[in-house]
C-alpha cells in the first residue's frame, strides 16, 4: 500500500521545546556566537599576561585590515566580516519563532523608535564618560592592555565599516547576551539574581583580551544593562547606547589618535 509523504509527516508527533532543549539549543548559540568569543578573549589575557612587559605596553587591536594595500578586497572581507557575525541573531529569530515568538518579544523591533533613541543616548552619554575614565585609570595601574579601535587604511569606505562594525557588536551582543540569554534562563530555571550573573560575566568575559579592566568594566556595564532591560522590557534602548558607545570609541579614536596627548596609542 502506497502512503503519502504529507500523511507520514503529519502522522509524526510535534515535539514542543523543554528544558534540555532549552539548554541545548542554548549552549549551541553562544558556541557560536559569544561564548566562543569568550573562550577566544581568555586564551589571548593568558598570551598577554605571561608575554614579558606589563599589559599596558601591549596593544589590543579591533578592526584591523584585513587585505593590507587592497582596499577592494579588505573592503570586501570586513563586509562579509560584519555579515557572518549577525548570523546567530538570525538564528535565536528562528528559534524564537519555534516559540511562536520573535525578537519583537524582546523588544527589537520599531514599534518605539523615539523612546529607544532617547533613552539609548542617555545611556551612551552617562556610560561613555565613565568608561573613558574607567579605561585610562585601569591602563595606568598595568591592568588593562592599550585598546587600538581601528586600524583600517585611509580610505572612502573607513568611516561607514567602522558605523556598521559598532552597529553590529550592539546588535549582536544585546540581543544574545541580554534578551535572548536572560530569556532562556529564566525557562531554565535560574533565578532572577543568578541570570543576572550570568549575563555580566559572559559580557565581561569576550572583552577579556582588554586586560582586567576591560572584563571588570563591562561586567558592570552587563549589570546595568539587564537592569534596563528588565526594566523596560525592550534591547531597542540597549542596541541603540551599544551602537553610539562603539561609534564614540571608533570614529573617535580614528579623528583623534595621535593629536591629543591623553589618548593611548600603540
Amino acid at each position: 500500500m502506497q502512503v503519502e509523504a504529507g500523511s507520514v509527516a503529519d502522522s509524526v508527533p510535534e515535539e514542543r521545546p523543554n528544558r534540555r532543549i532549552f539548554r541545548d539549543e542554548t549552549l549551541l548559540v553562544l558556541a557560536l556566537s559569544l561564548g566562543a568569543s569568550g573562550v577566544s578573549a581568555l586564551i589571548s589575557f593568558v598570551g598577554s599576561v605571561t608575554k614579558p612587559g606589563g599589559l599596558k605596553n601591549q596593544a589590543a587591536t579591533m578592526n584591523a585590515s584585513a587585505a593590507p594595500g587592497r582596499p577592494w578586497l579588505d573592503l570586501a572581507w570586513q563586509l562579509f566580516d560584519i555579515a557572518a557575525a549577525l548570523v546567530p541573531v538570525v538564528l535565536v529569530a528562528h528559534l524564537l519563532l519555534r516559540e511562536g515568538k520573535s525578537l519583537r518579544t524582546l523588544g527589537f523591533d520599531r514599534t518605539r523608535p523615539w523612546p529607544d533613541l532617547g533613552r539609548g543616548a542617555v545611556i551612551a552619554s552617562v556610560i561613555g564618560s565613565t568608561g573613558i575614565a574607567f579605561y585610562l585609570s585601569a591602563r595606568g595601574l598595568g591592568f588593562n592592555l592599550t585598546v587600538v579601535p581601528e586600524a583600517l587604511p585611509d580610505v572612502w569606505w573607513k568611516f561607514p565599516v567602522l558605523i556598521m562594525s559598532a552597529i553590529q557588536n550592539a546588535v549582536l551582543e544585546e540581543v544574545i547576551v541580554v534578551g535572548y540569554l536572560l530569556r532562556r534562563l529564566g525557562q531554565l530555571g535560574w533565578t532572577p539574581a543568578a541570570a543576572l550573573v550570568g549575563s555580566a560575566v559572559l559580557r565581561g568575559s569576550y572583552h577579556l583580551y582588554q586586560g582586567i579592566g576591560g572584563f571588570l568594566g563591562n561586567m558592570a556595564m552587563g549589570v546595568v544593562f539587564v537592569y534596563l532591560y528588565r526594566r523596560w522590557g525592550r534591547v531597542g534602548p540597549l542596541v541603540v547606547a551599544h551602537s553610539l558607545l562603539d561609534i564614540g570609541a571608533f570614529v573617535g579614536y580614528a579623528l583623534l589618535a595621535g593629536k591629543v596627548g591623553w589618548l593611548p596609542t600603540a
